[in-house]
């Protein structure tokens, strides 16, 4: 699964800001673009597993079942 992330330089501090759109609130850094690419795939990965952690059961016909992508 791709993801497309927003690179920007860090004027005040150095380095540089990325984010994931795609999940709101997925932001991270890094002092290089590699470190910041780097630092935003386990961002990426958090949010995911936060937002698998939220599946809840609302009714008695219903269930959880886990799928693979990709």
């Amino acid at each position: 699964m791709l993801f497309k992330v927003i690179i920007k330089p860090d004027i005040e501090d150095g380095g540089f800001n990325v984010s994931c759109p795609a999940l709101q609130g997925c932001h991270s850094q890094g002092d290089t673009e590699e470190e910041a690419i780097e630092n935003i795939k386990d961002a990426i990965i958090g949010c995911l597993e936060a937002l698998n952690q939220r599946a809840q059961i609302h009714g008695k016909s219903e269930k959880v079942i886990e799928v693979a992508l990709g």
